[in-house]
């Protein structure tokens, strides 16, 4: 069994930063990557990023690449988002979850995941 809990979400404007975290407990937090997903009312949720058991491999979605980055503390059982720029599209319920794989091709597929948080809500107003 794992604990995850989001932190970090809420309202900021368009072009503004927020950085999320993931708290994670019961589990050996270093021996799982971990990834962000996103999701909106009436949506499918979306992959956004994962993060390797390490830290020292990421992948993002085309749509946050380059402004969304995905970090870990594994000392912290911590692993966090930091968004910048920011954009009302960017709106959503946003996830933590925990795999333990680490497979490029599928690292985006929810079925990888087994553990989730209860998310964490983020606004960005324009």
């Amino acid at each position: 069994q794992v604990q995850l809990v989001e932190s970090g979400g809420g309202l900021v404007q368009a072009g503004g930063s927020l950085r999320l975290s993931c708290a994670a407990s019961g589990r050996t937090f270093s021996r799982y990557a971990a990834g962000w997903f996103r999701q909106t009312p009436g949506k499918e949720r979306e992959f956004v990023g994962a993060i390797s058991r390490t830290g020292g491999g990421a992948v993002y979605s085309d749509s946050v690449k380059g402004r969304f980055t995905i970090s870990r503390d594994n000392a912290k059982n911590t692993v966090y988002l930091q968004m910048n720029s920011l954009k009302p599209e960017d709106t959503a319920v946003y996830y933590c979850a925990t795999s333990p794989k680490w497979i490029l091709s599928v690292v985006g597929g929810i079925q990888e995941y087994d553990y989730w948080g209860q998310g964490t809500q983020v606004t960005v107003s324009s």
